[in-house]
């Protein structure tokens, strides 16, 4: 006689937690604080910081806190999740690089919309469908996040520059602030 095993889910998402709303949208940058969630991937600090820098100089934006991850390939913890809801307006999350971690970034962006917090998740563009079927799995298909150019863990500075650069219009975008 077959028995029936419980299959356990590994996206983090409890039954029912099928909220596809946003959170609400800032009218501007001015003085918010900005969190930084790095995933431990090669270059996610210092897409992160560019980005952080930019925001800063150009949208008034207050000061930026970094977070790290405990692993690239998991959502962020719970606790991780309530410190960084508690202390920041406006959170961006990266890099996705690779199959998993992209799918945990996205993943990651769901959650602290969840929790309030207006948030972007930024992948790699190979990695595209991983972070499309993340958001589909959890329950919020039409999440929007971005894409920067692959490879990013090779990257000079200078690269990885140009690509917070480039990605910046799309973080506004996201986030609902004019550019």
């Amino acid at each position: 006689m077959a028995t029936q095993e419980l299959l356990l889910d590994p996206t983090g998402m409890e039954d029912g937690a099928q909220n596809s709303t946003l959170s609400p949208r800032p009218v501007s940058l001015r003085g918010l604080t900005i969190g930084l969630l790095d995933n431990t991937k090669p270059n996610a600090t210092m897409l992160l910081n560019e980005i952080a820098r930019e925001l800063q100089d150009h949208h008034e934006a207050g000061e930026s806190r970094l977070y790290t991850k405990d692993y690239f390939g998991t959502p962020l913890s719970q606790e991780l999740l309530e410190q960084i809801a508690g202390e920041c307006d406006v959170v961006i999350t990266a890099v996705g690089d690779c199959g998993s971690c992209s799918a945990a970034t996205v993943a990651d962006g769901i959650l602290l919309e969840r929790a309030g917090v207006p948030t972007v998740s930024i992948t790699s563009d190979s990695f595209l469908m991983s972070g499309a079927a993340m958001a589909a799995v959890q329950g919020f298909p039409g999440f929007d996040f971005y894409a920067v150019k692959h490879p990013m863990a090779s990257l000079t500075a200078d690269e990885v520059r140009e690509r917070a650069l480039t990605a910046l219009p799309d973080v506004l975008r996201i986030l609902g602030v004019e550019g």
